[in-house]
């Protein structure tokens, strides 16, 4: 009687690109095809998070480094205009930085901003969503009260009332990666109530249903239900508040710059360098704060665009 051979699955060795397969034959990624406009919005942010990526390589000077920074070459125009000169393809500002490097590491450090203030948001805003809805009781009133009192306030006065707050208390003893910090902790202190919102009033729904229940009955402790069985279920909204507030988190801390209560001028911003601009605009120097402006304008418009083709195609009642 000779062996039977077992045959190898193949299926096993198919397995990646099978879920490859569904996912270019979901519904998601199925609206992403038939929007051109999403498609040049998802093109445009791509490009900007690889320049910033690249910045190093591709900026003719770090305008991070004094060193590098010659008072002879400020406000040279455009490098296409007459009086423009080499390198210097966006010309320089009054510090005699090449605009076009000021704009790439810039974008650098808002995008860095942005991303980092909308994780700590998100990360403060699910937890206390998750608490809230699961438990309820006290904890969910004294959370949702805290929550509705900071609605009523813009974002843009809380982050100037908690970045005022770090400074008059250290003062001097900021330096420019603790500004950055003090700037994520605003932004993200400005945005978590509507996470913890949204998340709350998921939990409030799946906390109800079967599996929440047959989890508690084999006794499953309550950390463990709200952030493995729970939060999962949450995730489409989270995905579209934190796209949306990815927008807002630069849009507020290139306010913050341009007010003065952002990134200081050794270690610029997108906002910052708005701001310099501006007091060399009237002058006749308007490539100092154009482009940075135009930088901004196109990255925030890209990102909000694909904000909104998120929140529609995650709607189940659009599809």
């Amino acid at each position: 009687m000779s062996d039977a051979v077992v045959p190898h699955r193949a299926e096993d060795h198919r397995a990646p690109a099978g879920w490859f397969r569904r996912a270019l034959d979901s519904d998601i990624f199925y609206s992403f095809r038939r929007s051109r406009l999403t498609m040049v919005a998802a093109a445009i942010t791509l490009l900007f998070f690889l320049l910033a990526i690249s910045a190093s390589w591709l900026a003719v000077q770090n305008p991070f480094d004094p060193a590098q920074l010659q008072l002879m070459n400020s406000r040279i125009a455009p490098l296409w205009t007459a009086d423009g000169q080499s390198p210097f393809l966006l010309g320089t500002d009054e510090q005699g930085r090449d605009v076009l490097s000021a704009i790439l590491y810039g974008l650098r450090i808002s995008l860095a901003v942005g991303i980092a203030g909308v994780v700590f948001a998100g990360a403060l805003g699910i937890a206390l969503g998750l608490v809230a809805g699961y438990f309820g009781g006290v904890i969910d009133t004294v959370i949702m009260r805290i929550a509705d009192v900071q609605l009523t306030f813009p974002a843009i006065l809380i982050a100037l009332l908690v970045n005022g707050v770090a400074k008059s208390l250290l003062g001097n003893r900021l330096d420019e990666m603790s500004t950055l910090g003090v700037l994520v902790i605003a932004i993200g202190l400005s945005f978590w109530v509507q996470y913890a919102r949204t998340v709350r009033g998921s939990v409030m729904v799946e906390k109800n249903k079967d599996y929440v229940a047959a989890a508690q009955l084999i006794g499953l402790p309550a950390p463990k239900i709200m952030f493995r069985h729970v939060l999962p279920n949450t995730m489409g909204p989270i995905l579209v508040i934190a796209t949306i507030n990815l927008a807002l988190a630069i849009i507020t801390e290139a306010t913050l710059s341009f007010l003065g209560a952002g990134m200081p001028d050794t270690m610029p911003s997108l906002g910052t360098l708005i701001r310099i601009g501006n007091n060399y605009l009237f002058a006749g120097e308007w490539w100092i704060v154009a482009f940075p402006g135009i930088a901004l304008a196109g990255l925030i418009l890209s990102i909000n665009l694909l904000g909104d083709w998120l929140r529609d195609a995650l709607n189940p009642k659009l599809r």
